[in-house]
């Protein structure tokens, strides 16, 4: 008789393990429900009993809403006491399970399935076979692609015996890393390495700046920076609130599953844009205005022009009638009070509430010494008394106003603007035709980003605890601050890659940006391992590196798979293209074909004329809407032009691979905020794109259009280029009839 498997055996006890977290999930989301009925009818305060109802609320939602999935993928057997001595480095459990959240039959009972972010579990990522940390055996399991929990679906595990200094490269962390980028972004808490782990753990307290290469999880890495923020300081948290700051709000749902698939809901994800001061955006700049008004310069032109409006010496002597009694506040006194007010250099508002508040004061001080102490209605009266006077000396202001008298008289804009910006700078920020008043303004993209600081000049804006900003290498010194302006007393995750800076402003340097974010300490980490990008394509993008006037780290791969290949075109540019795109539909997987902006037209229909069926008409045409806002409006394209292709054949793959009809499909696309385009779009899983709207895009075969032309089309041409070639997956396929750049 054979003996039994022992593997097998494991196995079969794991899944069992796994139909008992189930149970205890299900019944810790009913006991859930049955706590708000409970605490509904609890006996305390009103404003007690609405905390507890709200929390308890949240917490039985965020159960329920838990996405369906594996409950544990790790587990970690200790050392026993006597091995090494000392106690146990499990708290005194030997062995326990590592998952996405806490799973418990009971509050008291230990835990079936430890949160990943409990400090115990920071072994699992960090345990080694030269530093074991109290581990004998590290337990990694593989289960199927797309499983929504069943425990059927854990199909193996790997065990790595660190105790006898064992150390192996995991077959599963490779699959799950390598895995096709299909449909919304995935969380990594599976595959978190050592060095992201240190990223992910960092205090509170500290700004952290991620230099990541492409490919290194940068992404992923602010993600859960802030799911680790929410579990570890949730009270700090609750009253600072945490932010993440994305490009665009398209990238915002590619990436809106993640923190929910970690147990975190409710955590505002924004754009900057969304952000900013309150105003309609109709008009359009120029690319030199543009870039002129995302410089440096113009924090303090517009501190000058708003200040500008504050005359201690416009006043007049104020006198306040009280009964039989009259009170006088001559010019000079007022003009005194102002002058110490703009000393003290408060924020607009404050400093007008000061110079009201102070002259009060001193009438008030006048009329005790004659007639005893004074009500708060006395007190109130004189204030609206006075308030005439103060408009004269400290007027109120709209954000509005200051940017639009600015911008449509030239006298204003030359007082504000001298010594710092030159005569033809200042015709370049001028508005040709001004507005009758700012009421009637149409205001730009960047013109938000002057209002958002003349806004934050004159009150400051409500901050966050905590601010995860990605794509930040794009953000131009104006908009750093507005960041800066929201993190004053919280810290920031900073994460970008200044190889891919594609807008005009784009930072040269992290120092710099850092300094912008009012964040001049913060520690910059560089991510250099690659886990998406095959080594063969980053080392063809990093040849474009030197060229590219910012000093980064050259990314390198671990991944020793991928192609690449160089495809020349000789006379018949189209012709090549089509066979590329034919080539890359024999693979598995999504394609991508990547064109510069102008040239995506005839892609389109070079592709249609041959037969080659590919999704992106309505993100083609998106892209086409979009073209130039770049250098015009800050890098916001119109929205549905980045991700779709990718969640689009992400969601018609996972259709296509569980059996489902085209009506399901569509379910699902509109489900995951994906359109699923027109008939052309239907069953095809190749898009194309415009190279300006491919950032953040991941696609498992690119095709690349003609890289001379990608790079001249914009000054940052060849940051694009990287961009692109940074795309791929598995494979890459540069198609060309002119020299290549690199």
């Amino acid at each position: 008789m054979n003996a039994p498997d022992p593997s097998h055996q494991a196995l079969l006890h794991e899944r069992a393990h796994h139909d008992r977290c189930r149970a205890a999930l299900a019944a810790m989301v009913d006991g859930a429900d049955e706590q708000v009925v409970i605490g509904a009818n609890a006996s305390a305060s009103g404003a007690d009993a609405e905390v507890l109802g709200y929390r308890l609320r949240s917490r039985a939602k965020a159960l329920r809403e838990l996405p369906e999935g594996p409950l544990f993928f790790g587990r970690l057997d200790f050392a026993d006491a006597g091995d090494g001595g000392g106690e146990p480095a499990g708290g005194g459990h030997s062995a326990l399970h590592i998952g996405r959240l806490r799973v418990g039959e009971h509050p008291a009972a230990p835990p079936l399935v430890v949160d990943w972010r409990a400090p115990v579990s920071r072994a699992f990522y960090q345990a080694g076979p030269a530093d074991p940390q109290g581990v004998a055996v590290r337990r990694r399991f593989g289960w199927a692609p797309g499983s929504r929990g069943d425990s059927a679906d854990l199909t193996s595990l790997e065990d790595e015996r660190l105790a006898r200094g064992e150390s192996r490269t995991s077959a599963i962390v490779a699959r799950e890393i390598e895995r096709p980028r299909v449909g919304p972004m995935r969380d990594i808490a599976a595959t978190i390495q050592p060095d992201q782990d240190d990223l992910v753990r960092a205090d509170l307290t500290e700004s952290v700046c991620v230099q990541g290469a492409p490919g290194t999880g940068k992404t992923a890495v602010g993600l859960h920076r802030a799911a680790y923020l929410l579990y570890s300081h949730p009270e700090r948290m609750r009253r600072g609130g945490l932010l993440i700051l994305g490009p665009n709000r398209v990238f915002l749902r590619y990436i809106a599953a993640v923190l929910p698939a970690l147990g975190e809901s409710g955590v505002r994800q924004s754009t900057l844009r969304d952000e900013l001061a309150t105003g309609g955006r109709s008009g359009e700049d120029s690319s030199p205005a543009a870039r002129l008004k995302h410089d440096i310069r113009m924090a303090e032109v517009l501190r000058r022009a708003l200040y500008e409006r504050v005359d201690p010496d416009a006043g007049e002597a104020v006198v306040v009638v009280d009964g039989s009694s009259r009170w006088r506040v001559g010019r000079e006194e007022v003009a005194e009070v102002v002058v110490g007010v703009l000393g003290e250099a408060p924020p607009y508002a404050v400093g007008r509430e000061r110079v009201q508040t102070r002259l009060v004061e001193r009438v008030r001080l006048r009329a005790e010494r004659r007639a005893g102490p004074c009500s708060p209605a006395w007190v109130r009266r004189v204030s609206r008394l006075l308030g005439p006077g103060v408009d004269a000396v400290w007027p109120r202001v709209r954000p509005e106003e200051v940017v639009a008298g600015l911008l449509g008289d030239p006298d204003a804009l030359a007082r504000a603007a001298d010594g710092l910006l030159e005569e033809g700078e200042r015709d370049t920020l001028r508005w040709a035709r001004p507005p009758r008043s700012w009421r009637s303004a149409r205001w730009s993209a960047a013109d938000l980003v002057l209002l958002d600081e003349v806004a934050g000049l004159i009150a400051h804006p409500e901050g966050y605890g905590h601010v995860v900003i990605d794509e930040a290498q794009d953000l131009s010194p104006m908009e750093c601050r507005a960041i800066a302006r929201r993190a004053r007393f919280g810290s920031l995750t900073v994460l970008g890659d200044l190889a891919q800076g594609t807008t005009p402003w784009a930072a040269r340097s992290w120092a710099t940006s850092l300094r912008h974010l009012g964040k001049p300490d913060a520690v910059v980490v560089p991510l250099t391992t690659g886990f998406r990008v095959p080594g063969v394509v980053l080392g063809l993008a990093n040849r474009l590196l030197p060229r590219l006037d910012v000093e980064v780290p050259a990314g390198r791969s671990l991944r020793g798979d991928g192609e690449l290949r160089i495809r020349a075109a000789g006379g018949d540019l189209p012709g090549a293209v089509v066979a590329a795109a034919r080539d890359a539909l024999e693979r598995e997987g999504s394609v991508g074909v990547v064109a510069a902006d102008a040239d995506v037209g005839w892609v389109r229909e070079a592709l249609r004329a041959a037969g080659v069926g590919f999704e992106g008409a309505e993100g083609t045409e998106g892209a086409e809407r979009g073209k130039g806002s770049e250098g015009a409006e800050g890098g916001e394209r119109a929205e549905g032009t980045e991700m779709v292709g990718e969640a689009r054949v992400g969601v018609e793959r996972a259709g296509r691979s569980e059996g489902v009809g085209r009506g399901e499909w569509v379910e699902r696309a509109d489900a995951a905020g994906v359109g699923v385009g027109g008939a052309e779009a239907v069953g095809a899983r190749l898009a194309v794109v415009a190279a300006g709207d491919v950032k953040g895009l991941e696609y498992d075969h690119v095709v690349a259009v003609e890289p001379a032309a990608i790079v001249a089309a914009e000054e940052r041409g060849l940051h694009r280029l990287y961009v692109v070639l940074t795309r791929a997956v598995s494979g890459l396929e540069v198609v060309h009839g002119r020299p290549l750049p690199f």
